[in-house]
């Protein structure tokens, strides 16, 4: 829309004029309203002759570009986005509470390992009351009650600390364990032996989690860092590096948390792949780009 608002009817005239095709004026102009314009320039950009050149693009759309695909497009990365956080929920809390039992164990009179310097880097023994700590006690009752009925302790034990942090402070929490045997055994607890492998898992966890949260485009997502080959995905470069691939990551995660929860997504997940299948432009752009070309 460039610098300066205008109305739902410009808009539509403007998307018309740059050669997009609206069949039902009113059903447009209502998802607009709803959904907006600049978000749901996310969905029809891979309808744009110049997709995916992202510089200097004049806004122009192919032939075929129709306004209900790219409303399908944004409502595939929708429903996918709600399934996603379910089944991440399931695998974070799973890694927490392994990482927790796991290494509070191995570590029985330091409740507070987490920022020992004999059990985590100097870094994260440093830094953790500042980065991560002080935010917690100022949010959570839990901490400050602790706080409340032991005036002298620093930190609250792991086990209530470590519940109210993020999947991206208790993976950096992880990486820091001095430890390497103990974070080969949790990483054994998804069946994983290459404690590298489990790393990036949990990495592209993290990514497509934040993610869905934030309700970021899924269909053309790209992992941070390319998906290591391993038990979730033996293909090399090119699934490695798009949503078909983190969903295999996902699924199989899950897997090892939860048979049944497992099998319960990969269909709802299959389903929805299917449902947006069914329509041409929206069947391609999940192949092309997102790589759901097979059911998973």
């Amino acid at each position: 829309m460039g610098r300066v608002a205008i109305t739902i009817d410009e808009q539509i005239e403007l998307l018309r004029s740059r050669g997009m095709t609206i069949n039902d004026v009113k059903k447009a102009a209502e998802v607009l309203f709803d959904v907006g314009y600049f978000r749901l320039g996310f969905y029809w950009f891979p309808f744009e002759l110049s997709y995916p050149e992202k510089n200097n693009r004049d806004h122009k759309f192919k032939a075929s570009a129709n306004f209900d695909d790219a409303v399908k497009l944004y409502y595939f990365d929708f429903r996918l986005r709600s399934i996603l956080l379910k089944a991440i929920s399931r695998i974070e809390i799973a890694f927490r509470t392994k990482v927790i039992y796991l290494v509070s164990n191995n570590n029985q009179n330091k409740p507070t390992w987490f920022a020992d310097p004999s059990v985590v880097s100097q870094k994260q023994a440093r830094e953790f009351k500042e980065k991560v700590y002080d935010d917690l006690a100022a949010h959570y009752p839990v901490i400050a009650m602790h706080h409340r009925h032991h005036i002298n302790d620093i930190y609250a034990p792991a086990w209530k600390t470590m519940e109210f942090m993020t999947l991206g402070a208790i993976l950096r929490l992880f990486k820091s364990i001095k430890d390497e045997n103990i974070k080969q055994k949790v990483a054994a607890e998804f069946n994983i032996r290459h404690l590298a492998i489990f790393i990036n898992y949990m990495e592209l966890i993290k990514s497509i989690r934040n993610a869905c949260a934030h309700s970021n485009v899924l269909y053309d997502f790209t992992p941070e860092l390319s998906i290591r080959k391993g038990p979730a995905m033996f293909k090399g470069i090119g699934q490695n590096q798009n949503l078909n691939g983190a969903l295999h990551v996902v699924l199989y995660m899950l897997k090892q948390v939860s048979e049944n929860r497992y099998n319960e997504w990969r269909d709802d997940i299959n389903d929805i792949i299917s449902e947006y299948s069914k329509y041409p432009q929206v069947a391609q752009i999940l192949q092309d780009i997102a790589g759901l070309k097979n059911i998973l």
